[in-house]
């Protein structure tokens, strides 16, 4: 008897599709992040102004990669848009750059997050099982964070059915519990006076810099200066927000693709938007935007030192008290496993289609007999959990966030390429705005990473080194062996 034949099958619609934009994009950033750039813009104001910078160029983005989906709904996404537009190579550095570090990377990031905030409730994780040196260690939250990455595989190797209902049930769970801590926020905030005193004198920018021995440095920002320090720290936002394209992976598993994909994208990327200014909206009613690093209260340290940047949990502090700590650190479990769940879900899809073009072990271009990729899973998950028990994660997302940006640029300028070397393609969806809206991002997107070479040109550069490492690795492991065996 011939074996059956497996192939993607299309059983996600638009909920599933949208589920999994906004999942992917909500994990532990929007709970934490507002602290550092507190510190760095130190204006009530200018913060709400960069969150919603961050939301229109997600949703921006998001609408110009809606014409690129509908041109080539199949599995690989950006991928398989980078490709198209610019050949073989500048697509390799693309997946390349992916498996070594941006979606391996943050799946290793979101599961030690997950894992650090299980240790509220079981401390023993806490425990180091081993140390090397003075640099690297290894507990028991390292073993939960693989152990998790190694479940949520497990469970997406079982059909994209199950993976859905996984992701469609913490998705829903987190978007509850977030719009929860935004209503009671805004309910137990603005019956103090701290919303009033954040913004009374709002555009006042500044740089605040905890020092070694524990002073503080407060720089005045204005002009060049506050534009540097704002395109600087929106890499905080632009991190949290990131992933959104994540549901273009799955392209070959979507019904109705053309349609469902350029629509998933603007709903996930708008509601992820509103959630995360609502989200800070909230912080600022509970929490001053200054405070003191050594204070002895949750409102005392204010929206800058909340204890280890966890303005969230300082925030439910405020709404209930001690409790508050516990109920934060659960929804941000909820949150960063069902974050994960998206990841792991589509970043094996992007794997399977690389290796469909021989770009990748050929061995991820089998499906299960659920109609999975499982082994391009599988690679995923090790070199995740590779990540996580390296400690360098950490860094590896810093330098690939960069690189991350100036794939997205690529990406969207691949609209006006297509446009030209495609005129008579279809488009059932065309770019919102063409050519303006898409420009205008290339624009801004490309001052933000000009401005991050010259604030943190050490990171940048080696965000620049990870995808340049590709070439060599393209043209010694594929470009003379293609369509062989590796």
């Amino acid at each position: 008897m011939n074996e059956p034949q497996h192939e993607l099958k299309r059983s996600l619609g638009l909920i599933d599709a949208t589920s999994l934009v906004a999942g992917s994009m909500i994990g532990s950033g929007i709970f934490i992040v507002t602290s550092a750039m507190a510190r760095d813009i130190g204006s009530a104001a200018w913060l709400l102004v960069i969150w919603l910078v961050t939301g229109l160029l997600t949703m921006t983005a998001a609408l110009s990669y809606g014409e690129l989906a509908g041109m080539m709904p199949k599995a690989g996404g950006q991928f398989v848009y980078i490709q198209r537009a610019y050949g073989k190579l500048i697509s390799f550095l693309y997946g390349w750059t992916v498996f070594t570090v941006i979606q391996t990377g943050v799946i290793a990031a979101v599961a030690v997050a997950f894992a650090n905030y299980a240790g509220v409730f079981f401390p023993v994780l806490e425990n180091k099982l081993f140390t090397i040196g003075e640099s690297f260690s290894f507990s028991n939250k390292q073993i939960l964070a693989m152990f998790s990455i190694l479940l949520l595989t497990f469970i997406n190797t079982k059909g994209v059915k199950t993976g859905k209902t996984i992701q469609l049930f913490f998705t829903s769970a987190k978007l509850i519990a977030l719009f929860a801590i935004i209503i009671l926020g805004l309910y137990v905030g603005l019956k103090s006076d701290v919303f009033a005193n954040n913004f009374a004198d709002m555009w006042s920018a500044s740089k605040t810099v905890l020092n070694p021995d524990g002073t503080i440095t407060i720089t005045k920002l204005a002009g060049v200066a506050l534009l540097g320090a704002a395109g600087a720290t929106i890499i905080n936002s632009l991190f949290s927000s990131d992933a959104w394209n994540n549901v273009t992976f799955i392209a070959g598993e979507i019904k109705d693709p053309k349609k469902n994909i350029p629509r998933s994208l603007f709903l996930g990327t708008l509601i992820v938007t509103v959630i995360y200014i609502l989200a800070n909206i909230a912080y600022l009613a509970l929490l001053p935007m200054q405070g003191t690093p050594d204070a002895n209260s949750v409102l005392d340290n204010g929206i800058m030192f909340a204890s280890q940047d966890r303005v969230g949990a300082a925030a439910a502090n405020m709404i209930m008290g001690n409790i508050g700590v516990f109920v934060m650190a659960g929804l941000i479990m909820v949150s960063t496993f069902g974050c994960n769940s998206g990841l792991i879900l589509s970043g094996g899809r992007l794997f399977y289609a690389m290796a469909k073009d021989g770009l990748f072990f050929k061995a991820a271009t089998e499906l299960n007999q659920n109609d999975v990729p499982a082994k391009a899973l599988w690679f995923q998950c090790f070199w995740a959990c590779v990540l996580c028990v390296s400690g360098k994660y950490g860094d590896l997302l810093t330098y690939a966030t960069f690189a991350s940006l100036l794939f997205y640029i690529l990406t969207i300028y691949g609209v006006f390429i297509l446009r030209k070397k495609e005129p008579n393609a279809e488009r059932p969806y065309k770019a919102f705005g063409y050519p303006v809206v898409p420009a205008l991002y290339i624009l801004i997107t490309s001052a933000i990473c000009v401005t991050l070479l010259i604030y943190d040109t050490f990171n940048t550069g080696l965000g620049l080194f990870i995808v340049a490492l590709g070439i060599p690795v393209y043209y010694f492991a594929f470009n003379k062996k293609e369509g062989q065996d590796l």
